[in-house]
């Protein structure tokens, strides 16, 4: 989520979210953002009352499958990473096939998945979007909020009866 045009407040209520679950995927690449991100994201989960498991992978290319995974499992799942671009094609490589992987699952397995996983010029960047003091963006809480909110509006669908 962009922080241009973003709701000024956020209206999910703990209630709201009652007896959801979700799960946190996090990277071990750049271990202190992710960190962040990672405490973000519970911390908002717990505001919110939900559920929360975890899950660590090494990188960001294995986030799919194991989010994937999750996704059959929980009401959402929260993807927390970070990629910095380096010197080579790789950057684009793994943003471009992260970022569709989890679009992939999320309409594969109807489940809301929070991509928190920053992609970044440098360090500074992802300081400024992982929530820490003095950060511009709180990217792992958004990704929570985002994810749970979708989560509960697909409980009020799924609550309809089907269209004959």
């Amino acid at each position: 989520m962009a922080s241009t045009g973003a709701p000024e407040e956020f209206t999910l209520t703990p209630s709201a979210a009652e007896g959801l679950s979700i799960a946190v995927v996090s990277t071990q690449w750049n271990e202190k953002i992710v960190e962040q991100l990672r405490d973000r994201a519970i911390t908002q989960a717990r505001q919110l009352g939900v559920k929360t498991d975890e899950y660590t992978v090494a990188g960001a290319m294995e986030l799919p499958v194991v989010v994937q995974a999750c996704a059959r499992r929980y009401d959402a799942v929260i993807a927390l990473g970070c990629v910095i671009r380096g010197e080579t094609a790789h950057f684009e490589y793994v943003c471009d096939s992260v970022t569709t992987g989890l679009t992939r699952i999320a309409l594969d397995e109807s489940t809301p998945i929070g991509n928190g996983v920053l992609t970044v010029e440098d360090e500074d960047q992802a300081h400024e979007r992982a929530g820490g003091e003095d950060a511009k963006e709180d990217k792992g809480a958004e990704a929570v909020r985002a994810a749970v909110a979708a989560a509960v509006e697909l409980k009020r669908v799924r609550a309809l009866p089907l269209k004959d």
